[in-house]
């Protein structure tokens, strides 16, 4: 056994990602995004939550069919234009999709019609596409899960999983009645009921063997069909002509080392899980006899990445923490995930791309999938591609070097992003993500997320600092990036720190240099969390030096939502802060915030106020301040996202504007100039427009950067995007 090392996985992660186009790489970028919720009919609510769970194509490449298991349907999508796909159409069913597939012009589709978890029922319909008619229905005998079908479009293998009651007995196995696995004959994409045959299972797993609960199912050119059983931590190889067992083996264990198994509001990948169970979901073959199994885990295990086995059980290569190593060091790790399964691989797909075999292992937690090259010994990973929140599903389209995933979480409810579809295309060129990524340190990541305020490195072209925000309130920290590669590198944390300890309570939103080497910070308040709206002095080693409340004529008036950013203007005794608030505090009237001002040597308070755009939709605010020449330039957006998205812009304020006056009088308004609309750039890598542009700087070479919030991945795609908008005129 091959075990994928930590060093192994960054590098090929890193390589992957400054790949040049001089050398002609062949590299997948993500094209096109589509709103499952855009393919509802008309009059339909489109508040409804919706989901694209499962995702198969048709056999010409130009139609997408996802499972939408909340909407009891399956969606159709036009991708003949695959960069600008079009709603197809909808099939409803008088139950919950479970998984789709294809065989010549029809689709075959799982649907789960349960009465109850003791009382599980199930069908397999036949969808034509022309029609969008259900053809013919065969009844299951079960619930089920996967569908798959064989290369020569004659046989279909769905796993009846009968899953168990999470709330009955703490969710323990066994939980009766057992699932099985049906084989049914097809004949030109219709299914015989006739033929259906129920292949046992009971009696092979070591955990709970009385209660199996197939999960995926998978065919290989010999008609063998690999089938998981999740929770019993168990793989079957059947022979689906015969419909008969022919092999069973343990997924095993995998003894984790250099993981965060801690919820604590801090990456530290310094932790070990022994003898840890895989409980593999998806299944894929890379050959007739290798297969790849997605460990994520659901009972009592999940090992946090891949494993490849031969047919007799041998483990050929395991990936360990590499998996999770990689994603860290793009920035989308889930801190709140660690005490669980981590990034949790969960979906597979395989095929050849040219002269590579590829195989796509999709991360519902960090909303990352990864590319990797089949070497048939060690795997190499080629990409890590961003995609929409939670990746369920993937189908890969290699006539059309085409791939697409399903993205299954829909956060309508909370303002959120929708479910989506998102459709890559593979061609020469760079990979446009990820756009930051981190150093090694003593063979790790340096884990990041959650970025907020930014400052320039003074006399250092392209070196800009982060920080990040109450998401890692447990380690707060600086961030020394190197913008001059690309994409950006993370080269250093500087961990905040209070009598020799990691800070605590902080949610640090702004960064400034204090002109000595130390560092001005905001932390923006919430009471009802114990964070403290202030301002911090820190000094280059990162210890927290001064703490300077805010005046009692200002925390009167708080709310949560203060200060996003600081700046400052003037050097030594003359030196002036400023801070912009995010929203209108109680005091302030609709349409106004404060900017506002703090002198460090005279100890005097004051502010200005600042004019908000209007939003028909949602709230807008501040998100950062930053000083350049004569100008303060202030982010202003909504907390709107994808289409509804319609503030994301750069102003800046005359510094001769700045005339703070005392707190408790009228405050003066300044006047703002637009400087660049931001939607464009976020709008760059074709996903949904991101709400939170939070840190903007002006680097030493006069060069602006913006960087997102992407929430330490908690309800986010996980994206973070990072970019320059060019040289800042600072007259």
């Amino acid at each position: 056994m091959k075990t994928f090392s930590i060093t192994a996985a960054l590098a090929a992660a890193l390589a992957a990602s400054t790949a040049s186009a001089v050398q002609a790489e062949q590299v997948f970028n993500r094209i096109a995004s589509f709103a499952v919720a855009d393919n509802l009919p008309e009059g339909a609510d489109r508040k409804a939550a919706t989901s694209a769970e499962i995702i198969t194509a048709s056999e010409d490449g130009k139609t997408l069919i996802y499972s939408d298991s909340p909407g009891k349907r399956i969606g159709f999508i036009d991708i003949t234009d695959a960069k600008a796909p079009k709603a197809g159409g909808i099939v409803s069913f008088d139950g919950e999709p479970t998984s789709v597939a294809v065989a010549g012009t029809k689709a075959l589709v799982a649907v789960n019609t349960r009465e109850s978890f003791t009382k599980p029922s199930g069908l397999v319909a036949v969808v034509d596409f022309a029609t969008k008619k259900i053809d013919a229905t065969c009844d299951l005998g079960g619930q089920p899960d996967s569908v798959a079908i064989n290369k020569d479009k004659t046989l279909a293998a769905i796993a009846i999983e009968n899953e168990r009651d999470e709330e009955v007995n703490d969710g323990e196995i066994p939980q009766m009645p057992a699932g099985d696995l049906v084989i049914l004959s097809l004949k030109d994409g219709v299914a015989d009921c006739a033929s259906i045959k129920h292949v046992a299972l009971t009696g092979l797993a070591d955990v709970a063997g009385e209660d199996p609960e197939p999960e995926f199912v998978a065919f290989n050119g010999k008609d063998e069909i690999a089938l998981t059983l999740q929770e019993n931590n168990h793989i079957v190889i059947i022979d689906g002509k015969s419909a008969s067992v022919k092999t069973h083996f343990s997924a095993g264990t995998v003894d984790l080392k250099g993981i965060d198994t801690k919820r604590d509001g801090a990456m530290s990948f310094d932790s070990e899980q022994a003898g840890r169970k895989r409980e593999p979901d998806a299944v894929k073959w890379l050959d007739d006899n290798r297969l790849v199994v997605a460990n994520e885990g659901d009972y009592e295990g999940g090992a946090r990445g891949f494993t490849i086995f031969d047919t007799t059980g041998k483990v050929l290569f395991e990936s360990g923490a590499g998996f999770e190593h990689a994603i860290a060091a793009i920035g989308h790790y889930p801190d709140k995930r660690s005490s669980a399964k981590g990034v949790e691989p969960e979906g597979l797909e395989a095929a050849r791309f040219g002269d590579d075999n590829l195989f796509f292992v999709l991360s519902e937690r960090a909303s990352i999938v990864g590319v990797y090259k089949d070497t048939g010994a060690e795997p190499e990973l080629l990409q890590l591609l961003p995609s929409g929140v939670s990746p369920e599903g993937g189908v890969a389209i290699p006539s059309r070097d085409l791939f697409a995933t399903a993205n299954e979480v829909d956060l309508v409810e909370d303002g959120g992003a929708r479910a989506h579809v998102m459709i890559y295309e593979r061609a020469e060129g760079d990979a446009a993500y990820p756009q930051i990524r981190s150093s090694e340190k003593d063979g790790l990541p340096i884990g990041f997320g959650a970025l907020s305020g930014l400052a320039a490195v003074e006399d250092k072209p392209g070196f800009l600092r982060a920080v990040n925000d109450s998401v890692f309130a447990s380690r707060p920290t600086i961030f020394t990036i190197d913008a001059s590669q690309k994409p950006a590198v993370i080269i250093e944390a500087l961990p905040i720190t209070r009598d020799g300890v990691p800070a605590q309570k902080l949610d640090i939103e702004g960064i400034a240099n204090d002109g000595e080497g130390g560092f001005w910070l905001a932390s923006e308040g919430n009471s009802d969390k114990l964070y403290s709206h202030a301002i911090f002095h820190v000094n280059k080693k990162g210890e927290i030096k001064e703490e300077i409340a805010l005046p009692e004529a200002l925390r009167a008036n708080e709310i949560r939502y203060g200060f996003e950013g600081i700046a400052t203007v003037g050097e030594g005794d003359d030196q002036v802060l400023w801070m912009a608030v995010q929203r209108e505090w109680k005091d302030d009237e609709k349409g106004f915030v404060k900017l506002v001002s703090y002198n460090p040597a005279t100890k005097e308070w004051g502010g200005v106020r600042y004019p908000l755009d209007k939003s028909e939709d949602g709230w807008v605010g501040l998100s950062e301040i930053s000083v350049h020449g004569s100008y303060a330039y202030i982010i202003e957006r909504d907390n709107l996202i994808g289409e509804a998205a319609g503030l994301k812009k750069l102003y800046r304020v005359s510094l001769a504007d700045l005339k703070p006056a005392a707190f408790g009088g009228e405050l003066p308004v300044v006047k703002k100039e637009e400087v660049r609309d931001l939607i464009p750039e976020l709008k760059a890598l074709n996903g949904y427009v991101v709400d939170k542009v939070e840190g903007f700087t002006v680097d030493a070479a006069g060069n602006g950067y913006v960087v997102t919030d992407n929430d330490g991945v908690d309800d986010s795609s996980g994206e973070t995007l990072f970019f320059s908008i060019g040289a800042i005129d600072a007259m």
